[in-house]
Parts: structure tokens; sequence; C-alpha cells
């Protein structure tokens, strides 16, 4: 059972997403909130999975929560549902450590098996939002500079783990990542928390990033 936690200021909208959820018999709405302020303690009571959060809210908002939630030692997935898809929100949004974006006008559907995914640690991106993502990336001027900084922490690893960081950066899953470099798969997984932990990064959204950086 997934246990999410919904994080929206509207109750319109987070009596559909209950509503919407509450048909799924492997999710669990274990608590709700309206502002930003309210998820750590509901976090620590309730001990979700998921956070399924909102940008925009009065008090602290969706984006300064994930960061705050994220830089926990032990801290549930974060999966952002929102109006809002501009450039800014989507990196910013990555960078604090959220596993997923989508719009809330994404089929309930997507959002189910999106929930799904990202609980089980993959990332997740509407394709609208990748596409801005891609041309946000490819496009910022100040890629120079973070192409250096981004390389000088890559080489911070091994050689077996920056392999496996750029197989994460083209979008492969744990299980592909060991077929292609011949490893077992507790192997990878091993080498992924690795990464994450002498590169302080929250998931493998961030390792993806970064190789995207560092490659230019």
């Amino acid at each position: 059972m997934i246990r999410v936690l919904l994080v929206d200021d509207d109750a319109i909208v987070r009596a559909g997403l209950r509503l919407m959820l509450g048909g799924a018999p492997d999710l669990e709405i274990v608590a709700e909130a309206a502002d930003g302020a309210e998820v750590p303690a509901l976090v620590d009571r309730h001990g979700p999975d998921l956070v399924l959060m909102d940008i925009r809210m009065p008090g602290v908002d969706g984006l300064t929560a994930t960061r705050a939630l994220r830089a926990r030692p032990v801290a549930p997935e974060v999966l952002v549902l929102t109006t809002f898809h501009t450039d800014a929100h989507v990196l910013r949004a990555l960078r604090a450590g959220a596993a997923g974006f989508l719009l809330k006008d994404t089929p309930p559907q997507d959002i189910v098996t999106a929930i799904r995914t990202v609980a089980a640690g993959d990332p997740v991106l509407s394709p609208a939002v990748t596409r801005r993502l891609i041309e946000q990336v490819t496009g910022d001027g100040g890629q120079e500079a973070r192409a250096a900084t981004a390389r000088a922490r890559l080489a911070l690893l091994g050689e077996r783990e920056r392999e496996v960081a750029r197989a994460v950066g083209r979008g492969r899953s744990n299980a592909e990542i060991a077929r292609e470099l011949h490893l077992a798969l507790p192997t990878v997984k091993a080498h992924v928390s690795r990464i994450l932990t002498r590169l302080d990064l929250n998931n493998r959204v961030q390792i993806a990033l970064l190789v995207h950086d560092a490659e230019g």
C-alpha cells in the first residue's frame, strides 16, 4: 500500500484527488494539508510514502516545503502536481528534490500511474514539462559555468559510479543499467545509493540533471 499525503490549498482540488485516488486499491490517502507549513508535522504523524504537492499556496509554498522535506535524513518522495509549468518552476522543483512534475490537467489514470512510479523510486515528468525542461537546459546561457561545476562534482565519483550516473542521465532504469554494464541489479542499486550520498543529491532526477549539466 502506498501512503499518500495531499498538499493543495484548494479544498475542491483535494476532494477531487481524494475521490480519484480512492479508487486505486494500492493507494491510501493518509492526510491532507492546505499549506506547506503543515507538511512537516503531518509527515511525522502519518509517515506517508509520497507527498502530492501543489506549488502556489499561502504561507509556505510547495517548492520551499519540498526543499525542507527532502533535506531530512529519511523523507517521502515528492510528486509536484500543479497548474504552473514555467521553466523556472520545473527546474526549481526538480532541484529542490521533487521526483516528478505533472500538470493538473493530466488524465486521472496517468496521475495514479505516476504516483506508483515515483513511489518505486523512478522519476516522472509530463510530456509538456519534459519539452520545456529540455529547451531550458539546452538553451541556458549559464550552461558553461554549470557544466564546469557539474564535471568537478562527477569527478568525485569512481569510474564505475560515473558510468552508472551517465546511464541514469540517459533515463535508464536500474535493470537496464545492470544489463548494459553487465552488473548485478543489487550492485547497480548500491552504486546509485553511493552516488546520491557522495554528491549530496536527493534522487535520480537530480543525478540526471547533474549529468546533463556536465555534458553541456
